[in-house]
């Protein structure tokens, strides 16, 4: 029972939570209430002081004109009786006094000649009695005043207006001056009462209509109000989504005008800055796609003749001068880095083309890796948990690329054992490349697939172009996958790449498109922990 009422209090208090958030999350609701709270709070408190006036002037002027007629009365007939009336004479005095034009019923009091009180009604003993006066209306009407110069009566008229059984009545009592008797009077004021209940309804009404006016007068107002400020919210929604030619209609001269006529102004600023920084950037795209090609030519006569060099270093006869060795290996090294920084700068060319192609073929990601980690002689140096026959439906150089990446930056600047892990998640296959090293610091780890980032400002020179990781997360991503990079809490970092199994090719024709060569951002390299020659890997962000 206490789980299921503790389970009611959270469902009601998520529907108060919801409600609060759907109250007022619409301006067009917002005026309206607040609208109709003002024309309400209006005709509220107009209705209240008018029925409040009202109500004083008709018991007023009843209650005027009923006391009048019964001091009158008081004076004209109670006034004559002899000093002990008796019970008839009271009665018949009574009956007359009652029968004056405000038809009120009269009680009257007197003591007799044996100084025994008794009473005179107008209703006979069934009608008007003591009982009915209130205590406090009896002892000031049998109050004696004293006379002075500012009050010359010893009594005077007091009343007093009481409900009972839900209707009013005014009760009067004045007593005879230089006699023994006292008159009390009560009258109904259930006529009055039933006009100012038609005034309160009438007002009531009035107030209602007053309230769905100023409604219907909110709605009408909140329409010609947040037209415009409906069109500015749906043109910068269209400006938000790159269509820069966006403009409103501007008509009139009032602030929201101005705030139009603001909103063109900017969008068409907003238009030539993106037009002149498209023109620039499509320009820089062409300059790094052209020079990249042209140096392709001189690099490849360049390439060959440190090639015949590095033979020559390498061979048994030993021709090349011993003084000029270092010389000849630094620019066998520099020239083999600016092939590899070349070759990238053309496919972030491409890709920041959208030029980029998918071939794709069924790959088991676990013959990908071995394949991946033999070729660059890596066997010692990485531990590989994969299972055969996990398949997916990969562009198998694209996929080369991204592991020579991450494992290549493991090996740079991690820490040994380099482990490589497989597994399946749900339609996609996880890889994830675990060094041993001191890990990625916390304010580069926001930066490490950023294009030429350097995690150490003193050494902005290092083997990689520092383009590695960011080719490999294009690659990543064209594949409709996700590269991310995050510190092991046992120490080391961990770049876990996410590709789908069966990928939907991003740019078109999966077997078109022109393409880089196999050896795009995994170029060879001067070795490698795990020794011997083969491909390294771009980095240099660690």
């Amino acid at each position: 029972m206490t789980k299921r009422r503790g389970g009611l209090r959270g469902w009601a208090a998520a529907r108060r939570g919801v409600w609060s958030r759907l109250r007022f999350t619409s301006l067009r609701l917002r005026l309206v209430v607040v609208f109709g709270l003002v024309a309400l709070t209006a005709a509220v408190s107009a209705s209240a002081i008018a029925y409040w006036l009202n109500r004083e002037a008709v018991l007023t002027r009843t209650q005027d004109a009923v006391l009048r007629d019964f001091q009158q009365e008081m004076q004209n007939r109670a006034g004559v009786l002899p000093e002990r009336p008796t019970q008839d004479e009271l009665q018949h005095t009574a009956g007359q006094m009652a029968n004056s034009s405000e038809r009120f019923s009269v009680l009257l009091v007197a003591r007799d000649s044996d100084g025994r009180a008794v009473y005179g009604s107008s209703g006979g003993l069934s009608g008007f009695s003591l009982q009915d006066v209130p205590r406090s209306l009896r002892a000031a009407v049998n109050e004696k005043q004293q006379v002075t110069a500012a009050n010359r009566e010893s009594y005077h008229l007091f009343w007093q207006r009481v409900g009972e059984g839900g209707t009013p009545y005014l009760v009067a009592g004045s007593r005879v001056i230089g006699g023994d008797v006292t008159g009390y009077m009560l009258k109904s004021l259930e006529p009055e009462a039933k006009d100012l209940n038609s005034l309160a309804w009438s007002l009531g009404i009035a107030t209602g209509l007053a309230l769905i006016g100023s409604a219907l007068l909110a709605q009408a107002l909140a329409t010609t109000v947040l037209k415009p400020v409906h069109r500015l919210g749906v043109a910068a929604r269209r400006l938000g989504e790159g269509k820069l030619d966006t403009r409103l209609r501007v008509s009139g001269t009032d602030e929201l005008a101005d705030l139009s006529r603001t909103f063109n102004s900017a969008a068409e600023a907003l238009e030539k800055r993106v037009e002149d920084m498209a023109g620039r950037e499509a320009a820089s795209r062409r300059f790094v796609a052209d020079m990249s090609h042209e140096l392709r030519t001189p690099l490849t006569a360049i390439t060959a003749v440190t090639e015949v060099l590095e033979e020559e270093l390498d061979s048994e006869s030993g021709s090349v001068d011993p003084m000029i060795e270092p010389a000849v290996r630094l620019v066998v090294s520099e020239t083999r880095r600016l092939n590899d920084l070349v070759e990238n700068l053309m496919e972030v060319t491409r890709f920041d083309a959208g030029t980029a192609r998918l071939v794709q073929d069924d790959v088991d990601v676990a013959d990908q890796i071995t394949a991946c980690i033999d070729a660059r002689a890596w066997l010692d140096a990485v531990d590989l948990d994969a299972e055969r026959g996990i398949v997916a439906r990969l562009d198998p150089r694209r996929l080369d690329v991204i592991l020579a990446n991450l494992i290549g930056n493991a090996l740079k600047h991690g820490g040994f054992p380099v482990r490589v892990s497989v597994r399946e998640a749900d339609d996609s296959v996880v890889i994830a490349v675990r060094d041993h090293g001191p890990g990625i610091p916390e304010d580069v780890l926001p930066h490490v697939f950023d294009r030429f980032y350097k995690a150490s400002a003193s050494r902005p020179r290092s083997e990689g172009s520092g383009l590695g990781l960011s080719i490999a997360r294009e690659n990543a991503h064209i594949h409709g996958g996700e590269i991310t990079a995050e510190n092991s809490p046992e120490g080391g970092a961990v770049f876990t790449l996410l590709l789908p199994r069966d990928t939907d090719p991003a740019g078109g024709d999966e077997n078109g498109g022109a393409d880089a060569p196999a050896g795009t951002a995994a170029g060879p390299g001067s070795g490698s922990p795990g020794g011997g020659k083969g491909e390294g890997s771009e980095g240099g962000t660690r």
